[in-house]
């Protein structure tokens, strides 16, 4: 009984109190609500924290950055067990709760500034959450202290215009925002520059716009044009590399890697990088290289992904260890994405901007963000070059091929970008299963299947199915 009872309190996402904690966090002190500065380190931290986890186990194997080593796991051949989906359902709601608490606790002190930080924080954990999954609880979520233990499922296309307003909301409240609200040493991200998370809103408001504008719905592609172009001055965005939004990761306590008491074998040893992360790279005279991959034979050499059982190939190039502590690895979204979105936008036509120039600058700023300049002849001599000539399709290849080095360790990312564009074009071994079909979304814990049936199984039956290959609604 003990067991099923805490299953329901995680799988609902929720943090309950007792009938006797009317206040949120009430105590013999007399304090009513928790202090948002206190929260916002460790929540934000703890989400990177857990999203680089399954970056690492998920993400990178899925999209071919590297393949297992072991016949044992499966995940580079599109298998992905019921169990997996546990891990970050658990995790992303019970940060949400916290990120929530930012919020109510920015209201009670009439800060702004918090409640603009809780609302884009909000946006962000609650998108990973629905493109992940599909339709998930939102809504009622994070109700647990309301003794809402089984929340409904609401369509993505609902969540999706929800997280629209709280972005458009989180805009507004940093135009009067008290700057002083936030204290330089509790923002691990922008150190109290306030401006920067304005921008940081509306940056994610773009990526997550472009997202849904292939549906035709919510207005997106209007929208990405007055953000961009008519009403700019009104939603500041990105405008170089500094204005990223990274939680800058330390080697000292509290804000260390999720890696950074990983032994070597679980980072390196168990893997090798793959063939086509590899290739790219070296087409390109990459310098990233160097502090992404380590030689064999004096050579980047990748390994094939889906390969069959029973073949494991030979290890080859690997992670570099000083990636385990690497700072740029707590990425949430930064400037150069952000010209690739706007490379993007521009060959689609939502903008009138010229889409070499986003592409070369997203180029040029992806590489100087891991301290390098653009090698001689790499836009020019190499496939990376920008051909005017080419169709829309090719166009979009080149962008999301740049863009998906760009998003290395960036929780699930990639693999949600080649689910909307299927770009870039990835090699399949011959031992994928799936029917080789690249895993479209992660299926429901089991927990939220035993515990919050009725609503589980109407969830099942708006999406059409808890499967692998069950589309989500933006990528219908």
């Amino acid at each position: 009984m003990k067991k099923i009872i805490a299953a329901l309190i995680i799988t609902t996402a929720l943090v309950s109190c007792t009938k006797e904690f009317k206040e949120l966090n009430t105590n013999k002190d007399g304090a009513k609500f928790t202090t948002p500065e206190t929260l916002l380190g460790p929540a934000v931290h703890d989400v990177l924290k857990r999203n680089l986890n399954r970056c690492l186990r998920l993400t990178h194997e899925l999209m071919q950055v590297h393949v297992t080593l072991s016949d044992g796991d499966e995940i580079h051949r599109y298998v992905i067990r019921p169990q997996e989906s546990d891990y970050m359902w658990n995790n992303w709601y019970l940060q949400l709760t916290n990120i929530k608490d930012i919020y109510k606790g920015g209201d009670a002190i009439n800060s702004k500034a918090f409640m603009g930080i809780s609302l884009i924080l909000d946006a962000w954990v609650s998108s990973l959450i629905t493109d992940v999954y599909g339709d998930v609880p939102y809504f009622d979520a994070n109700k647990g202290r309301d003794y809402v233990l089984q929340p409904r499922f609401d369509k993505q296309k609902d969540i999706y215009q929800d997280l629209f307003k709280k972005l458009e909301d989180a805009n507004e409240l940093f135009k009067t925002a008290n700057a002083a609200d936030v204290e330089a040493k509790m923002d691990p991200i922008f150190a109290g520059d306030i401006a920067k998370w304005r921008k940081f809103g509306n940056s994610l408001y773009l990526r997550l716009l472009l997202r849904v504008s292939g549906t035709g719905e919510l207005g997106a592609a209007a929208k990405i044009l007055d953000i961009v172009e008519t009403r700019k001055s009104n939603y500041p965005i990105f405008v170089s590399n500094n204005d990223s939004a990274i939680l800058r990761f330390q080697t000292t306590a509290p804000y260390l890697s999720e890696f950074a008491e990983y032994r070597s074998i679980d980072f390196q040893v168990n893997n090798s990088l793959s063939e086509f992360f590899i290739n790219n790279l070296n087409d390109w005279g990459d310098p990233r290289r160097d502090k992404w991959a380590s030689k064999k034979e004096n050579a980047f050499i990748g390994i094939p992904s889906g390969y069959p059982v029973g073949q494991v190939p030979a290890p080859q190039s690997q992670y570099m260890a000083a990636l385990m502590n690497e700072p740029l690895l707590g990425n949430i979204i930064n400037y150069p994405e952000l010209q690739f979105i706007l490379a993007e936008c521009a060959v689609k036509g939502y903008i009138s901007g010229d889409a070499k120039t986003y592409y070369e600058a997203g180029v040029t700023a992806a590489l100087s963000m891991w301290g390098f300049a653009v090698p001689t002849g790499y836009l020019t001599d190499t496939s990376a070059q920008w051909y005017e000539n080419d169709n829309a399709n090719q166009k979009l290849h080149q962008i999301m091929l740049q863009k998906y080095y760009t998003l290395f360790f960036t929780d699930f990312q990639s693999w949600i970008e080649y689910r909307r564009t299927g770009f870039p074009v990835l090699p399949k071994g011959f031992g994928l299963q799936n029917d080789g079909v690249m895993p479209t979304r992660l299926k429901y814990p089991v927990n939220v299947q035993r515990v919050n049936q009725q609503n589980y199984l109407a969830a099942v039956a708006s999406m059409g199915g808890d499967d692998l290959k069950t589309k989500v609604w933006w990528n219908k």
